[in-house]
């Protein structure tokens, strides 16, 4: 029987769908594929034509969210004082926050941070590599701390409902990898005198 493929993939994506809204709940240990079944109307088979479990789930919607190399931005390393680009990673985080701060948060998966770093660590080797001649295993531990950083600070500013305009955030994280965390502080300090 041949399925029209608009169905096919609205039943995926209801599927899809059903599992995210018990997700964004609760963990994904206490998901069943009867729970998913039940909230989008189908049955454990319908299910089992398109995901193998719901880790699967999981791992389809995760490789929906990780940009691939094409899909970056250039990078292109102007002067000394450029720091990591950070606006571009605000805007892949703000296309798809409504995942981003579940899958980066407290009850999300923790190897989605890395597959996000993973997948943004390659451009921005070739971009500072054209430029400076580095030591691939310490550069390496480099990206990993601003990545993280970036991540981190990400996560933090949608928890706390964007609290700091995102002017002031992209300011804030450039002033940081430039200038460091004690003239930051420093800095900050002056302000609020």
């Amino acid at each position: 029987m041949n399925k029209q493929p608009k169905v096919t993939a609205q039943t995926k994506q209801n599927l899809t769908d059903a599992f995210w809204s018990l997700y964004c709940e609760k963990r994904i240990e206490k998901i069943t594929v009867k729970d998913i079944t039940r909230k989008a109307g189908y049955n454990r088979g319908t299910f089992y034509e398109y995901f193998t479990d719901i880790y699967d789930v999981l791992e389809q919607i995760e490789e929906s969210l990780i940009p691939s190399l094409d899909e970056l931005p250039p990078i292109t390393i102007l002067n000394q004082n450029m720091g990591m680009p950070f606006d571009m990673f605000v805007k892949f985080y703000e296309q798809n926050s409504k995942y981003y701060s579940v899958l980066l948060g407290d009850n999300g998966d923790p190897s989605f941070a890395s597959k996000l770093k993973n997948s943004i660590k390659p451009i921005l080797k070739q971009a500072f590599s054209e430029k400076y001649d580095l030591n691939p295993i310490k550069f390496d531990f480099i990206l990993e701390y601003v990545l993280s950083a970036m991540i981190g600070t990400m996560s933090y500013w949608f928890t706390q409902n964007k609290v700091l305009p995102l002017e002031d955030l992209i300011t804030l994280i450039n002033d940081l990898m430039e200038n460091g965390v004690i003239n930051c502080l420093s800095k900050l300090s002056n302000e609020y005198k």
